[in-house]
C-alpha cells in the first residue's frame, strides 16, 4: 500500500512539475550552472571558488505563512552581498509531527507525500530571489540528525515504530533507531518520492522547472547522512549511489552532492568516504568540522586551544584531499573539488549573545578561510551559520522566536554569526574580497 501510493504521489507531483520552459531561458541557464573541471568549480570558463555560509531557514523566511518574514530575508541577503556572500547552503524539507522538542516549525512535508503548499511557495520565492541577485545555493534535501525529521520521521511513517527524540532518550539510541533508515525499502522509498517532487519542481514565481534554475549550483542527499551502524555501511553506500542517480535522472544539469561530514560520518572509514564519493553522479565531495563537538577543545579552553582545532583541521582536510587525489589516480581531470561546506567555533566562554567576544572563532575563521583563498586543498566553504539580525529570546528554541543558524536542538546563538560580530563580519568580508 505504501509502495503503491509512493509511486502515485511521486509520478502525479512530478509530472505536474515538469515542462521545458523558454528556450532562451534555458540558454541563459546554462551558462551560469556551475561546473566542475580539474578538480575546480568553473561558471562558464571562469573559476570559482566561494567562501559562503549556512543559511537552513531561508524557504521558511521566504514564505508568507507562519515563521515567513520576507523583509527580514530581504535585509539578510543584501547583508550577505555586502560581506561577499554568494552561496547558501539551506534546507529544501522538514518533516514530520509539529510540537516536538529540538524540532524546527513549520515542517514542509506533514505527511507521506503532504505537503505545506505556503512554505514550497517560500521555497520558489527563494529561488527566484537568489536569480535575481546572482547568488547560488546549495540544497539538501534529507537530514539524518531529528531537528528537521529526515531519517528518523521517514521510519516513523514506514512503521518502524515511534521516532527516538534524542532531547528525550539520548543520541545513543536515537542512532541506534536511525541506523535502520538504509536497511528499510519503505522509508527509503519515501525518502525518494521527496527528491522527484522537489527536484522535479516547476517554480512557481519563475514558471520554470528547478533544474533550469541558475541560482542552484547543487542538489544535496542529505544534511550529514550516516550508517550509523558497522551493519549498515553497505546498504549505506548503496542508498548513496542510487540516491544520486535519481536526482541525475530529474536534473542533469546540476551538480549533486551527498552532504557528507567525511571519515567522521562514515564509522572513521575513509574507504567509505572514498567508494561513496566515487560514483559517477557525485560531483564533488564534502566534508563537516566541528572541533567543540568532537572534542578537540572544552569549554574551558576555547580561546587557548585554537591551535590544537586548527592542527587537527589540517590533518582532517589532508587525509581527505589525499583521498579523492588516490581516487582520480593521478588524472586531474577525474579530480573532483573538496568543500569544507559545514564548520563551527563557539563563542568564548560557551556565550550566546550576539556580540559576545568570539577571539577563538576569529583566528579559526581565518584559518579555515585562508585555505580557499590560497587556492588550496578546498574549493569552497560554507560556515555555520548566518543568524544575520536574529536575536534570540531563548537559549532553547520556541515558536515564535528569530530563526538563527543555530536548529533548535543547539543554544540559540552559539555557533551564530550575527550582523553584530563585527570582527567576524569584517574577516568574512576580508576574505572574499580576495576571491
Amino acid at each position: 500500500m505504501i509502495s503503491a501510493l509512493l509511486s502515485l504521489l511521486g509520478s502525479a507531483f512530478f509530472s505536474c512539475s515538469g515542462g521545458t520552459g523558454n528556450s532562451s531561458a534555458s540558454a541563459e541557464a546554462d551558462t551560469a550552472f556551475v561546473t566542475v573541471r580539474d578538480g575546480q568549480f568553473y561558471i562558464g570558463d571562469s573559476a570559482y571558488r566561494y567562501v559562503g555560509t549556512n543559511f537552513w531557514y531561508g524557504a521558511i523566511l521566504a514564505s508568507e505563512g507562519r515563521g515567513g518574514n520576507r523583509e527580514r530575508l530581504a535585509r539578510e541577503l543584501d547583508s550577505l552581498q555586502q560581506l561577499g556572500v554568494s552561496n547558501l547552503r539551506i534546507l529544501a524539507g522538514g518533516d514530520g509531527r509539529e510540537g516536538l522538542a529540538s524540532h524546527i516549525e513549520p515542517v514542509m512535508q506533514t505527511a507521506p507525500g503532504v505537503y505545506n503548499d505556503t512554505l514550497l511557495r517560500g521555497l520558489d520565492y527563494l529561488i527566484a530571489d537568489l536569480e535575481k541577485r546572482g547568488m547560488k545555493a546549495v540544497i539538501y534535501l534529507n537530514n539524518a540528525w531529528e531537528w528537521s525529521g529526515g531519517f528518523s520521521t521517514y521510519l516513523e511513517w514506514s512503521g518502524a515504530g515511534e521516532a527516538v527524540n534524542p532531547a528525550d532518550a539520548g543520541y545513543p539510541a536515537y542512532m541506534a533507531y536511525a541506523a535502520n533508515f538504509v536497511r528499510n525499502d519503505s522509508a527509503k522509498a519515501l525518502a525518494a518520492a521527496h527528491v522527484r517532487n522537489i527536484v522535479g519542481r516547476q517554480n512557481t514565481v519563475t514558471g520554470r522547472p528547478y533544474s533550469q534554475s541558475p541560482a542552484i549550483m547543487a542538489w544535496q542527499i542529505a544534511n550529514e547522512p550516516r550508517p550509523f551502524a558497522q551493519e549498515s555501511m553497505r546498504p549505506f553506500a548503496e542508498w548513496i549511489a542510487e540516491t544520486a542517480g535519481l536526482i541525475k535522472s530529474i536534473d542533469p544539469n546540476h551538480l549533486v552532492s551527498i552532504g557528507s561530514e567525511g571519515s567522521w560520518g562514515c564509522e572513521n572509514s575513509i574507504d567509505l568516504w572514498s567508494e561513496i564519493h566515487s560514483g559517477p553522479n557525485v560531483d564533488y565531495a564534502t566534508i563537516h568540522i566541528w572541533p567543540y563537538n568532537w572534542s578537540w577543545v572544552r569549554p574551558e579552553t576555547l580561546t587557548d586551544s585554537v591551535d590544537t582545532a586548527i592542527a587537527n583541521t589540517d590533518a582532517y582536510i589532508a587525509a581527505h584531499h589525499h583521498a579523492l587525489a588516490a581516487l582520480a589516480g593521478g588524472d586531474r581531470s577525474k579530480l573532483k573539488p573538496l568543500v569544507l561546506e559545514e564548520f563551527g567555533y563557539p563563542r568564548d566562554g560557551m556565550a550566546i549573545t550576539p556580540g559576545s567576544p568570539v577571539t577563538g572563532r576569529d583566528r579559526y575563521y581565518k584559518y579555515v578561510f585562508n585555505e580557499v583563498a590560497d587556492g588550496g586543498r578546498l574549493a569552497g566553504l560554507n560556515f555555520w551559520g548566518w543568524g544575520g539580525t536574529a536575536r534570540p529570546a531563548h537559549e532553547t528554541w520556541q515558536p515564535g522566536d528569530d530563526y538563527t543558524g543555530d536548529p533548535a536542538q543547539e543554544a540559540q546563538g552559539l555557533n551564530s554569526v550575527f550582523d553584530t560580530d563585527s570582527t567576524t563580519v569584517a574577516i568574512i568580508r576580508s576574505i572574499n574580497e580576495r576571491l
